[in-house]
């Protein structure tokens, strides 16, 4: 029996069901943007940053941060796993996308929340 204590979920079921649902929330956002940027053809700067200073809109955006995470996550998880044998490499590898995940969060929650 294989014991996966480094995937997201509990086992790969949860993980599937991870990743479909942070790729409809990244394709409800990318169709938001699209839409609004459609919709608003002279958009200016106070406009736009009128839209992201609004609660839900910063609650949206953050779901789609931490969407992004946890779907990145999985999907090199998955990568890591099928292509990388040697368990040092892979945990490296592992290590080093859990790092850079980690910062682009803490980044764009501070980006994003003017923290």
């Amino acid at each position: 029996m294989v014991t996966q204590i480094t995937s997201f979920g509990r086992s790969g079921l949860y993980d599937w069901m991870m990743q479909r649902v942070s790729a409809v929330v990244l394709s409800l956002y990318t169709i938001f943007i699209i839409g609004y940027l459609l919709l608003n053809p002279d958009l200016t700067y106070d406009q736009w940053s009128a839209l992201f200073e609004a609660t839900w809109m910063r609650i949206f955006s953050l779901m789609v941060l931490l969407s992004i995470g946890m779907h990145s996550w999985i999907g090199l998880w998955s990568i890591s796993t099928d292509y990388i044998k040697a368990t040092g490499a892979r945990f490296f590898f592992q290590s080093l996308c859990g790092l850079v995940m980690f910062v682009y969060i803490v980044w764009g929650v501070q980006v994003l929340w003017g923290l």
